[in-house]
């Protein structure tokens, strides 16, 4: 059984330096210890580690979940703990983070195309890193210098891992209505008492302690999310030299079994309930973060950077899905194609039949559109932080608040599009455990949820990212894919020009049916088909990706370069009309879903 492949490192290469231009980071302040030299270097250890440690119990951890023991903990196959050992010992936990925190400052597209690799050979065990690196991001922005050396220092050694506890049984997605209480102590520490539910990585016996990020409520603060607040407990807590001191009152009360991911634990937590006190008072040992009552804001900086990510996961899976239907396609025989002259001639291989091509084509220009989305807002996170000015700052701040959404959701969605055409290209083998295409499948499935739903994203995109502050991100995203519209013209190609015409009349549509929706109708009509708006929204973002990443191939020769060019040619072709309608039934402002009788189901 093969393992795994990781994303190609040559099309890394082409994204980060043929069209980013990541070496051009090295400039600034921040990155001016770092070369190329230094970045492929990062991107060969990956590689490396990935291949050797990750990538080879990839399907041991589906088929060997972790499991609850009597004794209350959990027990995982061997090969996470000393997979992640490796990629702590090579310092990826602190890849990004600053040099004063015992991190190398590597600029987010580079620590993101690094976790790709990971996560195309092994998903569930690339979890537990990938949680712990946006639970300490969290804590750095908004935490005190204390909880920074308390908590994040040790997280980035590899030592602590992190989780995001938000939902509860009851609540999902509604974080309004969490009833998990923080009362405040004498000692300025607080006690948590309440149950969360979906927390991966919540609990397990591969790292020395885990630090939750909980989101709570403080009695007698403001109603709904307003009266969130966000606090650090620990699964242990630390003493004055910050060893491991006394159990924390944090209790598993239960795993969940997942369609995929299995190898991350996915658990149930109970917060007080009084199986672990420690010094016998009541309730879990909790420390705010930040102010109280900014819970959520302080979350949300934690939850964007993760949606970003979770794109980024999705995109892996497709990837690695892509490629191995296309090595499956090169070797599997059956048919002849209906250019064959003898019908009892030698076989043909299945690439060679044109269905299998266009699925195959689908794929690529799926995984790879979507690897450029994602890095192009892992750069353009990099240039925000390190901007010259505020006015810059606040461009690309603008421009990254609309494609989060879009960047989370569309790889989720596509992506797992392209697993569900790797399977099929497979046949009647892709349903079977013999290959990893139905576990990719599985796996990929939850990212369409992780972060947020579809729906939550085309709700946060149609109801407040395209009209925040005047639509001003909305017109920073229209100018930036005019300035590209701008340059393929000018390169006199023909197809290059007869793409740009296409996305700019579709661009025109997107704005004015932007604008239609919200004029004269009520919230709940505007946004009764926001998801559609979405979809269509972020195959606009797409084909405008693809024209990019044409641009960068212009006038390069070779079988990469023309790789590119016939998948940009297929979303073109294929991909782009499709927003057509959908555009024209968002505008029409349906009501069929609002004036539905619930009895009719």
């Amino acid at each position: 059984m093969p393992d795994n492949p990781t994303i190609p490192r040559r099309d890394l290469e082409f994204l980060l330096y043929e069209w980013l231009d990541v070496a051009a980071l090295t400039e600034r302040e921040r990155f001016s210890d770092h070369s190329r030299e230094s970045f492929d270097a990062v991107l060969e250890l990956s590689e490396e580690i990935a291949t050797e440690k990750f990538a080879p119990h990839y399907k041991t951890t589906d088929s060997h979940e972790p499991h609850m023991l009597a004794d209350g903990t959990v027990e995982l196959i061997p090969e996470v703990g000393a997979a992640l050992k490796s990629y702590a010992e090579s310092g990826f936990f602190a890849g990004s983070f600053d040099e004063d925190l015992g991190g190398i400052q590597l600029p987010t597209s580079v620590a993101r195309a690094s976790m790709a690799i990971f996560t195309a050979a092994n998903t569930s065990t690339s979890g537990y890193p990938f949680l712990t690196q946006a639970n300490a991001a969290a804590i750095v922005a908004h935490g005190s210098p204390e909880q920074v050396d308390t908590w994040v220092r040790p997280m980035l050694e590899g030592r602590f891992f992190g989780t995001m506890c938000l939902s509860e049984p009851e609540a999902g997605s509604s974080l309004a209505d969490i009833t998990t209480r923080a009362e405040p102590q004498p000692d300025g520490t607080y006690r948590i008492f309440g149950r969360k539910m979906w927390i991966s990585g919540g609990d397990h016996e591969i790292s020395e302690n885990i630090v939750h990020l909980v989101l709570a409520k403080i009695p007698g603060g403001p109603p709904g999310v307003k009266g969130i607040s966000l606090f650090i407990v620990p699964k242990h807590t630390v003493d004055d030299a910050g060893a491991i001191d006394e159990r924390n009152d944090v209790t598993l009360a239960g795993l969940n079994h997942k369609m995929g991911f299995r190898g991350t634990t996915n658990t149930a937590l109970n917060f007080g309930d009084g199986q672990h006190q420690p010094g016998g008072a009541p309730g879990a040992v909790g420390y705010l973060v930040g102010e109280p009552h900014r819970g959520l804001f302080y979350m949300f900086h934690m939850m964007n950077e993760a949606r970003i990510g979770v794109g980024l996961i999705a995109t892996a899976l497709g990837y690695t899905g892509y490629l191995q239907a296309r090595d499956y396609a090169k070797e599997r025989l059956q048919g002849r194609t209906a250019a064959a002259k003898d019908p009892s001639g030698p076989q043909a291989a299945i690439i060679d039949h044109a269905d299998v091509r266009r699925m195959l084509l689908a794929q690529k220009s799926y995984a790879e559109g979507a690897l450029a989305l994602g890095l192009y807002c892992s750069d353009l996170v990099d240039r925000q932080d390190t901007a010259a000015d505020d006015a810059e700052r606040d461009g690309l701040r603008q421009l990254l608040e609309v494609l989060t959404p879009i960047a989370k959701s569309w790889p989720s969605q596509w992506c797992l599009a392209a697993n569900d055409l790797a399977i099929q290209v497979h046949g009647g083998y892709g349903y079977t455990r013999d290959y990893n295409v139905e576990q990719l499948y599985r796996d990929n499935r939850l990212n369409m949820i992780h972060e947020g739903t579809h729906g939550i994203q085309g709700l946060d995109l149609l109801g407040r990212k395209v009209v925040m502050d005047d639509g001003a991100a909305l017109t920073q995203l229209a100018d930036r894919v005019r300035a590209t519209l701008s340059r393929a013209t000018a390169t006199g190609d023909e197809t290059l020009t007869g793409f740009a015409a296409e996305i700019d009349a579709r661009l025109d549509r997107v704005l004015e049916v932007t604008k239609h929706v919200w004029e004269g109708t009520t919230a709940d009509v505007a946004l009764a088909n926001a998801s559609i708006y979405l979809e269509a929204f972020g195959h606009l973002i797409l084909a405008w990706i693809w024209l990019e990443q044409s641009l960068a191939a212009h006038g390069k020769s070779g079988d990469f370069y023309d790789g590119k060019r016939a998948a940009a040619a297929y979303f073109r072709r294929y991909e782009l009309p499709k927003i057509d309608t959908q555009l024209d039934l968002v505008a029409s402002l349906d009501r069929l879903t609002i004036d539905l009788d619930p009895t009719w189901f």
